[in-house]
């Protein structure tokens, strides 16, 4: 028709084709209008979820036998995206008042400090170490180490410390993205600690954490590369023990170790006398 300028009645003629095969439209059954529908509603359902995870939920949950490439080819048909969750326009919980220059520690287990460090393996696998100090002896009093801490590990090893020294009368956090919802804090409240939060991108005013972290990182981390998870958490967790808290001496500790100036209070307390006091906390070592 188009190289001989000829209509299709008479380019039909020539070829010996009947015109009702030429203009036929096959009407196939859409048989992707039920998972499309069972999309729309998943999406609708679960805003925050992409096509794989509503893969996983048709087959796992709901009886599907269908592939995730099925899945994406419908998804992406029909527009279906994940979204990207709505801000909620909360206040951030932290506050400068809660900065170490304006609430220090008065005495031990008057204020303890946590907060996360994040590593890599050398295979490239990412692990998290989440340190507990006492602010006023600078002592390490737990550290955890995995490949992920969700907030209930937070507040199981927070329990085991409970157990094992006591409550603090408060822990000071980073408003980092662990304690941003307010779940720590609210745990920590109805145990009867106090949580201080400090500002949001102000690590300066959780100091005695952060010197702790910049001494990990000088003494250790700089230098191990560890093959196993296994293999961090040993070497990390007796670091904080014993290099850290019985060798490692502080200028704002009068040149003690933690352990040191810990037991120089206690029995400082016991005697009646002077007792020793702590000097602010910096970054550096």
């Amino acid at each position: 028709m188009a190289k001989f300028d000829l209509s299709e009645r008479r380019a039909c003629e020539i070829l010996g084709q009947h015109r009702s095969t030429q203009r036929y439209q096959p009407q196939r059954p859409d048989l992707d209008e039920p998972l499309a529908r069972e999309l729309k509603r998943i999406a609708n359902r679960k805003p925050s979820w992409g096509y794989r995870r509503a893969a996983k939920y048709l087959r796992h949950d709901l009886g599907w036998k269908v592939n995730d490439k099925r899945v994406r080819r419908v998804w992406n048909e029909h527009g279906l995206k994940a979204s990207p969750p709505r801000r909620t326009g909360k206040k951030a919980l932290g506050s400068a008042e809660n900065a170490i220059w304006n609430l220090p520690p008065e005495h031990p287990h008057h204020i303890w400090s946590l907060d996360f460090v994040e590593q890599r393996l050398s295979n490239g696998r990412k692990y998290r170490i989440l340190n507990v100090i006492d602010e006023f002896t600078r002592r390490s009093l737990g550290c955890v180490v995995e490949h992920s801490i969700n907030s209930k590990r937070v507040q199981d090893e927070l329990n085991r410390l409970f157990r094992a020294h006591g409550k603090p009368g408060m822990v000071r956090t980073d408003n980092g993205r662990e304690f941003i919802a307010g779940t720590l804090a609210n745990w920590l409240g109805e145990r009867g600690v106090d949580p201080r939060a400090v500002e949001k991108g102000k690590p300066q005013q959780n100091g005695y954490i952060e010197s702790f972290h910049s001494t990990m990182g000088a003494d250790l981390l700089r230098w191990e590369h560890f093959d196993t998870l296994l293999e961090a958490r040993t070497l990390i967790q007796r670091w904080c023990k014993k290099d850290f808290n019985a060798e490692h001496r502080h200028s704002g500790l009068y040149d003690l170790t933690p352990n040191e100036f810990a037991h120089t209070y206690r029995q400082a307390l016991k005697s009646g006398s002077v007792l020793p006091k702590v000097k602010l906390a910096g970054v550096a070592r």
